[in-house]
């Protein structure tokens, strides 16, 4: 059985349990308190950050954008990131977006102040950053809707690793009730198809200590 090292709320994290999920790849899912900063851990991944994918035949990869990869080059079908060298460039540049823009923009704004803060004992939330981030997380909202009227999913018309990332930065934020989904419907209809795939709904069963999502987090119809 191949193994997860994770943390549930992480939307690097969430990424891969998707990824993994959608290939039809069991593993199994290990919590792992990176702000401790245990020795056993430091020695899988000296970076001292999650997720890590350690393979059935002991390979360990770090990394959430190295392991999707990996998936793709050890289960090819379903493809996830494109047919084409088109439909790759369009599907990585969108992986960029959301793991880059919107997370300077929108999940270290929020996440990261609200959860991430708490957890590693680095002081109190910035009231400043948490305004940013809702006033940004409108905008790429928007993003998502102008792609999704445009096309069937957002790297084009099969779903795709943009998709997954999308969702898993989109999710973390929604266990926080920060997502105003009645301002976009076209990122509510999007959202509420990915809520309704197979892959994706252990996501809305997490737990997270002292921390409990709003009603509407598990609801597939909102």
């Amino acid at each position: 059985m191949s193994r997860l090292i994770h943390f549930p709320l992480s939307p690097y994290c969430r990424k891969v349990r998707i990824a993994l999920r959608e290939k039809g790849i069991e593993a199994d899912l290990e919590t792992e308190p990176v702000w401790d900063r245990r020795d056993t851990f430091l020695a899988i991944n000296p970076a001292g950050t999650v997720p890590v994918f350690e393979d059935e035949d002991g390979t360990i990869v770090c990394d959430s954008a190295a392991i999707c990869e990996y998936l793709e080059e050890v289960r090819p079908e379903p493809c996830l990131i494109g047919q084409t060298p088109v439909e790759r460039a369009e599907t990585r540049r969108l992986v960029a977006w959301f793991d880059g823009k919107f997370a300077r923009e929108v999940t270290d704004q929020l996440y990261g102040e609200k959860v991430l803060k708490r957890l590693m004992r680095t002081g109190e939330p910035s009231s400043a950053a948490i305004r940013a981030g809702k006033l940004n997380i409108v905008y790429h909202l928007e993003y998502v809707a102008w792609l999704t009227e445009r096309r069937n999913w957002l790297g084009g018309e099969a779903f795709s690793l943009a998709d997954i990332v999308a969702a898993a930065h989109l999710s973390s934020i929604d266990f926080l009730g920060d997502v105003p989904w009645d301002a976009v419907e076209g990122a509510k209809q999007w959202y509420q198809r990915i809520k309704s795939r197979p892959s994706f709904r252990p996501l809305l069963a997490d737990q997270v200590p002292g921390l409990r999502p709003p009603r509407h987090y598990a609801d597939l119809d909102f």
